[in-house]
Parts: structure tokens; sequence; C-alpha cells
């Protein structure tokens, strides 16, 4: 049995088939107000090797048996993954449940507000970059990009969409989940 939180962010219990749980994870997208007030998201690179490796994404993983909530693995690989403590975060918002199109793994997003962060604590093993942007950089024309893309487990080449961060592409499920979330959060749909 998982326990998850609803849109209010109270627990709610739910039978998962145990194969289905493993393929379970949860993210964090975490937001911040820098001291001019432009909104930023912060997001990682991920180490090299592995299904996502090289891939900007948000922290995040798969549940483990010790989490107590699909919140608590996200708050947990955030912690492990770029040393944000849990005291410093304040969940907004339990976003609805995404799928990735290839890997099979259903992502629990929770949007997180956080004071101006200080210095980052990076896993090494797991990250190679924390990425600090502006979400009115991304809402910029020119940030937004369309190509032709093929891999090995796709049976055809595909369009994809996409931001450009700086040398780097966010696409795939972060994509998908920030791209209608970026009008809303800079129109202050959410307290940040």
């Amino acid at each position: 049995m998982c326990a998850l939180e609803d849109e209010s962010g109270k627990d709610v219990v739910r039978r998962f088939p145990v194969d289905q749980m493993s393929r379970d994870a949860a993210i964090l997208i975490p937001l911040y107000r820098s001291v001019e007030g432009e909104m930023h998201v912060v997001l990682v690179r991920r180490s090299e090797g592995g299904i996502h490796g090289g891939q900007l994404a948000f922290p995040g993983g798969k549940h483990e048996k010790r989490d107590m909530s699909m919140m608590d693995t996200a708050l947990r690989e955030a912690r492990e993954e770029i040393g944000l403590e849990t005291k410093m975060v304040k969940i907004i918002v339990h976003l609805p449940i995404v799928e990735t199109k290839t890997t099979e793994f259903r992502v629990f997003p929770f949007l997180a507000g956080l004071a101006a962060p200080g210095k980052w604590c990076r896993s090494e093993r797991e990250v190679t970059e924390i990425i600090d942007v502006k979400l009115s950089d991304l809402a910029q024309p020119e940030a937004h990009d369309r190509e032709i893309e093929h891999f090995p487990t796709w049976p055809e080449p595909r369009e994809i969409s996409f931001y450009r961060v700086g040398p780097y592409r966010l696409w795939g499920l972060s994509y998908r989940i920030l791209q209608p979330l970026i009008p809303s959060l800079l129109a202050g749909e959410w307290p940040i």
C-alpha cells in the first residue's frame, strides 16, 4: 500500500499493484524569488549514465519503502541530490500525476516554494550541475524550440519541444510539467 497526498496535501491511501509501485517516482519543482522579485526554478543536470544521464530535470527519484508518502520521496530526493533541507521547503500544491513516455514511470510532482537559496550541496554521484533559471527567461519565445530526435527506444524519429537553458535542452517529462505552469506562475496563481 502507498500513501499519497491529494490536492489539499492530506495523505490519501490508495492501493497499487506492487509492480507499479516499483515504477513510482516523485519530483520537487523548487521555486523561489530573488531579492529583485524574479521567480526562479531550480533544475539539476543528471550525471552521465543511467536512463536519464546528462538530462536536465527536477530533483527527484524513485519511491523507496522507507518513504511514508510520495511527498516524502520528493523531499528526500531533493535533500540527497541538492542538499535542500526539508524545513526550508513549503509544499504549495501536489500537481497531477504524469507518466513518462518511454520508461513507464508514474511521477508525482510537487510544486514547492523556498527561501532564496544560499549554497547548494549537490550529490556528485547523481548530479553534475545545479542550474538556477529565471522563469521569465523561459517565457521568452526564443527559449522555446522544437527538433526532430531519434532515441534507441523509439521506433521512429519524433518532433520534441523543449526549452533552451544555456547549452542544454529541458525536454521530455520535465518540459511537459513546466511548460503549462509558467504562465500561471508568472501570473501569481500560487504565492511563491
